[in-house]
């Protein structure tokens, strides 16, 4: 989506559930490098740290996984809809062993993504925005 003079246009962006108190809680650089993963879906792009997240059928969810003190912290984030991106969760990973998204965290996620779904739904009929 680009404007007149061929600048990206923003989409809106829609935080499920506390994913926008969870992130705020996280380090200062965590917030910066998801904030841009963020912009970066808003304006049609792909941040290099952001990746499919493996169960979601495809690269409609993302997730970006950051580093920082010897934590692991990630965010989900859909791009499915048209005109939208969704915040669906923001962690810190407490598992030490391997780097599998623990099934609690899954299940939040998927729940989320129903709620992001019935939310686009009634978005889209009220916005003229929706299509583009």
């Amino acid at each position: 989506m680009t404007s007149a003079d061929n600048e990206p246009v923003a989409k809106p962006l829609r935080w499920v559930g506390s994913s926008r108190a969870d992130l705020r809680r996280f380090p200062k650089p965590v917030r910066v490098v998801f904030g841009q993963a963020l912009f970066d879906a808003q304006t049609g792009f792909k941040h290099p740290a952001s990746k499919p997240l493996k169960g979601f059928g495809g690269a409609g969810v993302l997730e970006v996984a950051e580093d920082e003190d010897g934590n692991t912290y990630r965010a989900v984030y859909t791009v499915r809809f048209a005109g939208i991106v969704y915040v669906l969760h923001a962690f810190q990973k407490k598992s030490k062993s391997g780097i599998k998204t623990p099934m609690v965290d899954l299940d939040k996620i998927r729940s989320r993504l129903k709620d992001a779904e019935q939310n686009y739904a009634h978005w889209k009929i009220q916005s003229p925005r929706a299509e583009s």
